[in-house]
């Protein structure tokens, strides 16, 4: 994340679709590369990475995920792909001000204290 928070990745992409944030065909960068106007114009605030899939927290409390859909990980309600960034539309209304991207879930802390979690439970 820079300083105006815009979000940046690189590594290796491969197995995991849409890991590096980038779209389609982008599995590997080898210097940190600015993602497309990601967020919908909000400044990112943290980013977590977890297993094939990683969170954005913007300064608003909206949180964007992208990569492997398996288990609904991604919180879209489904188990699609997103090789870019996409809001997490169940968050509406609520300010979140904390995010973790595990293995197989994501977890989401909001600002009256509540634990959201989704993906594979175990």
């Amino acid at each position: 994340i820079d300083g105006e928070g815009r979000l940046s990745s690189c590594g290796s992409g491969a197995g995991h679709p849409g890991l590096l944030g980038h779209g389609e065909g982008v599995t590997l960068l080898n210097a940190p590369t600015r993602l497309p106007p990601a967020l919908g114009g909000e400044r990112a605030v943290s980013v977590s990475a977890g297993e094939g899939h990683s969170l954005a927290l913007a300064a608003e409390g909206s949180v964007w995920s992208w990569g492997e859909g398996a288990w609904g990980k991604l919180g879209h309600g489904n188990e699609q792909d997103h090789r870019q960034p996409k809001k997490i539309e169940a968050f509406a209304g609520q300010r979140v001000v904390a995010v973790s991207a595990g293995d197989y879930h994501s977890l989401a802390l909001t600002a009256d204290s509540s634990v959201w979690s989704w993906g594979q439970g175990g």
